[in-house]
């Protein structure tokens, strides 16, 4: 196969599949991984993909963001066992931070009935599951809500929390790479995961693995600037554990 006709292939399967692994193209195409290394590197030079930990995502994919709506049907279950997870990191009293998503919507669900604590949300979503647990004191930040992601974002959101200082804060994001760190497509909403991330003394990224190794184009936060990142068992663990030198514990729900 010539190495034209090889590029082109692995570009069918990055995008038929969404990502490609270096090591499973190499045993696939039964050539070495330094071949591989310079197929995915002839194909970023093009524009066709974004190379990333151990392989490549195709570049079409990397902007594309799902509405709300769409997200919180799927890896469902997988969602409610980061979420339980996530409640190991909670303190017992004090205050906490949770980013708008569809996990971060699955540990404000999962919070005890009897849970005393100070949440602070940008998700209306969010803030109405919370209202009707007594325990709770709850702070809603305002901002422009986008109906995309159903965020409170912009300004008046990231002056809020420049004012914060929380115990812990689970932190959403589209995509997480050991290179390239906490991305988002849209801008605004990177500045206010940025604010959030500032102003929690102890960040908790709540993720499941089909966002690990994605990236998209805004950067809000190094892994190193996690403390823990809680994932499912789908998770690589080659990829997890250059995670874990970055510095972040890792946890598989």
């Amino acid at each position: 196969m010539y190495a034209a006709e090889r590029q082109q292939l692995i570009l069918t399967l990055a995008r038929s599949q969404g990502r490609v692994e270096g090591s499973a193209l190499a045993e696939q195409l039964d050539v070495t991984a330094e071949t591989i290394r310079r197929d995915l590197t002839a194909l970023e030079r093009r524009g066709l993909v974004k190379r990333a930990h151990g392989g490549a995502i195709p570049t079409d994919a990397l902007n594309s963001e799902l509405d709300l709506s769409e997200r919180i049907g799927r890896h469902s279950s997988d969602k409610r066992r980061i979420a339980l997870q996530a409640l190991e990191q909670l303190p017992e009293t004090g205050t906490i931070l949770l980013d708008a998503g569809t996990t971060t919507l699955a540990i404000a669900q999962a919070l005890p009935a009897d849970a005393e604590l100070t949440v602070v949300a940008n998700s209306p979503m969010i803030c109405a599951a919370l209202s009707t647990k007594p325990g709770i004191t709850l702070l809603q930040l305002g901002g422009q809500v986008r109906a995309m992601t159903g965020a409170a974002v912009g300004r008046w959101t990231t002056d809020a929390l420049a004012e914060l200082s929380v115990d812990v804060g689970f932190i959403g994001t589209n995509g997480f790479d050991v290179d390239r760190g906490l991305t988002t497509p849209d801008q605004m909403e990177a500045a206010t995961k940025r604010a959030m991330v500032t102003a929690s003394r102890t960040t908790v990224l709540v993720a499941d693995s089909s966002k690990a190794a994605n990236v998209h184009l805004h950067r809000f936060a190094a892994l190193e600037e996690m403390d823990v990142v809680i994932t499912d068992t789908d998770i690589d663990e080659d990829f997890a554990e250059a995670i874990r030198a970055a510095g972040p514990k890792v946890v598989n729900a």
